[in-house]
């Protein structure tokens, strides 16, 4: 009977391990065009928060519903690391550790002025190109085009300027292998009324939007932590549309119902 019970015991502690090793971590790849009055086609915001080339104060990074200040202050997520300057325009790079999910959210925040190069980074990486990894914590995790799920963050640069204007690659995705291996993945624009603008690329590429807009808004953090956190949980896309929309909701203190409106996740 003991010799029947350690047999069990092993079994059950070999199939866990395996189930460990086949777990994949998860990386989600946020990129931020930081707020900026003198280079963005928005309607000025106050001096401190629209200067594009300060994150610390910004409006979408170091302010209160910044990414940087709004993810840290969350339960749920650790800062890992925080590096300055780690390539050309992209002023700061953070990376939090979800602590009960095996989640990593990386975040950069792009020099205002360079909101094209933003863009045409975003680009790439719902295509699938400029793959990168990151040591950390005793793993390598993938970035850019290899992370799970893309964001962008920011005004919405297609308003103002063309594909060319901006000098983007918009690439495209035409082998049918290539495009149901990108499907695994999942994209999101938050930025006013992005769906008409960026849902063309997401068809080129075969990525799935995670979530879009459909009017003007507030591109700010909490509703990147509402988005994050459905998919972590691996909610339906209106499972998700209705936690975006309660998140944008309590914090610009509107009805759920026109929140709901703003979003689209097709």
């Amino acid at each position: 009977m003991l010799k029947k019970f350690t047999y069990l015991l092993l079994c059950s502690f070999l199939f866990t391990n395996s189930l460990s090793l086949l777990a994949k971590t998860r990386v989600v790849h946020v990129v931020v065009a930081l707020c900026d009055n003198k280079y963005q086609g928005i309607v000025p915001v106050p001096e401190k928060i629209g200067n594009g080339q300060d994150p610390v104060n910004n409006l979408y990074w170091g302010a209160a519903y910044g990414v940087k200040t709004f993810i840290k202050k969350q339960s749920n997520w650790q800062l890992v690391t925080s590096s300055t300057n780690p390539q050309k325009n992209i002023l700061e790079r953070i990376v939090f550790k979800h602590k009960t999910d095996d989640v990593y959210l990386v975040a950069d925040a792009y020099d205002g002025q360079y909101i094209g190069q933003t863009i045409d980074d975003f680009y790439q990486y719902i295509g699938g190109a400029k793959k990168g990894s990151m040591d950390i914590q005793q793993k390598s995790i993938n970035t850019g085009g290899g992370a799970d799920m893309v964001v962008y963050i920011g005004h919405n640069g297609l308003m103002d300027y063309s594909i060319a204007q901006l000098n983007l690659t918009a690439p495209e995705i035409t082998n049918e292998k290539n495009r149901n291996q990108n499907a695994q993945r999942q994209a999101a624009v938050f930025a006013c009324k992005s769906k008409p603008y960026f849902l063309p690329q997401f068809e080129k590429t075969g990525i799935r939007p995670a979530m879009m807009t459909t009017n003007f808004m507030a591109p700010e953090a909490y509703i990147l932590n509402a988005l994050v956190d459905s998919w972590i949980k691996k909610h339906s896309p209106e499972q998700t549309r209705e936690a975006v929309a309660q998140a944008y909701a309590k914090y610009q203190k509107i009805s759920v119902k026109s929140a709901k409106g703003l979003f689209a996740t097709q």
